[in-house]
């Protein structure tokens, strides 16, 4: 299985749209905050992916989880924008709450910043920012052989 898991797009509908007409194979899309509207969009547009989205802090007003949870290929995935967790100071808070729910894969944004790793058990990922030219998302596969994680430029 597939995942895209996008953050921060900001308006930038232009993008999410690009990129997820480049992953026509991705079932699933989680959207770690901060352009709920775009992501909205996106919906309308692709009508067969699952969306899996949270509220971020600059989605004022939206009804939105701040974090959630969901399961996919047997795989327990937490997801959220991370700054109720003060992830553009350290990554601790988000990680340990991550493994105290007996997740697999970890997934947030805020920072802007990509980053993947793999921590005791724990794949983490922050997708990086989905608006303006020097757009990142992430994609994840779930296969029977395990887990891959991978950052990529929208360029």
């Amino acid at each position: 299985m597939r995942i895209v898991v996008l953050s921060d797009s900001h308006g930038d509908v232009s993008n999410v749209n690009r990129i997820l007409m480049s992953q026509s194979k991705a079932e699933i899309v989680f959207f770690c905050g901060d352009g709920e509207d775009d992501i909205e969009t996106a919906k309308n547009n692709f009508p067969e992916k699952m969306f899996i989205p949270v509220k971020g802090n600059c989605d004022w007003g939206k009804k939105l989880p701040t974090t959630d949870f969901f399961t996919a290929e047997g795989k327990k995935i937490m997801v959220t924008h991370g700054h109720t967790y003060n992830v553009k100071f350290t990554y601790s808070e988000v990680i340990q709450t991550a493994k105290n729910n007996g997740c697999d894969i970890l997934l947030f944004g805020h920072t802007h910043s990509s980053f993947t790793d793999y921590d005791d058990g724990l794949y983490i990922m922050n997708p990086g920012s989905a608006h303006g030219y020097n757009a990142t998302y992430g994609i994840i596969d779930i296969t029977p052989r395990g887990i891959v994680t991978n950052i990529l430029n929208l360029r």
